[in-house]
């Protein structure tokens, strides 16, 4: 819905980059080759933000680029460093790394909470170690390869964190000072992976205070039901966003549009 927010403004367009932005959604098995092929490819550990955001006077050159290696598709597939991705990424003025969160955050007990001292961040303000608020969350094995890649490019990454009804962002080095000041704090927590086997992974919360609001919902999605199947036959159910509809605020498109001076 993020992505499909910035493409309705006048301004600007997100174009998928990350591989799991483009990876194919034509069931598991597709899902396994295309990161199967990565691999091959030498590429399937590299890590790259899931979108990058362009002036749309810029659109039609740059579609012009992705066709010229293949399409959106082979994007994840062709080094940086060649001659059409390199003119890709000249135009982008942010890359996006997405989350999404079955929360509605307006909802949220402790939403509107002001910050407060806390001690155990050293008197930083804060909430209390149990709040229940949105939060913009960045995992601690992406920190490396986010800010590599942003080093690399000279292009500023955000995180965006959609919900059911709202969604906030938050510069990438923002998050970083504020984890060096110990005002964000690691937290541990499990992952499930589709074959069923857990991972235990360090996230950061940020606290949507510390962010700026992205987009509001203007049409509210539903809530589909789905279900992977994996190579062994287990059948895990889950729950994702159909339809709906976001709008950018003003705030963010004035963030992007100062991002695209020259």
């Amino acid at each position: 819905m993020l992505e499909a927010a910035v493409n309705r403004t006048l301004e600007f367009v997100a174009i998928p980059y990350g591989p799991s932005g483009v990876a194919p959604d034509t069931g598991v098995r597709d899902f396994e080759l295309y990161f199967e092929r990565l691999e091959h490819a030498g590429l399937g550990k590299l890590k790259r933000p899931d979108l990058l955001i362009i002036q749309k006077r810029h659109a039609e050159k740059v579609r012009q680029e992705i066709k010229a290696i293949g399409g959106d598709q082979e994007l994840p597939f062709t080094r940086e460093d060649n001659p059409h991705m390199r003119k890709i990424l000249a135009k982008a003025v942010m890359a996006v790394e997405c989350e999404n969160s079955l929360w509605e955050s307006r909802r949220m007990p402790d939403f509107l909470s002001p910050l407060r001292p806390q001690k155990r961040l050293g008197g930083q303000l804060g909430l209390r170690k149990a709040a229940v608020v949105p939060t913009i969350i960045l995992k601690e094995e992406d920190r490396r390869p986010l800010r590599a890649w942003q080093n690399r490019h000279k292009i500023p990454i955000h995180l965006w964190h959609g919900f059911y009804d709202q969604a906030y962002g938050i510069a990438f080095k923002e998050i970083e000072r504020l984890i060096r000041k110990g005002q964000v704090e690691p937290y541990r927590q499990t992952f499930q992976a589709p074959g069923g086997a857990t991972t235990d992974k360090i996230i950061y919360k940020v606290l949507y205070h510390h962010g700026y609001l992205l987009a509001k919902g203007v049409k509210k999605p539903s809530l589909a039901a789905d279900s992977i199947t994996d190579k062994n036959g287990h059948i895990l159910p889950y729950v994702r966003f159909e339809g709906g509809r976001f709008d950018l605020v003003d705030e963010a498109i004035n963030l992007l549009r100062g991002m695209g001076l020259p």
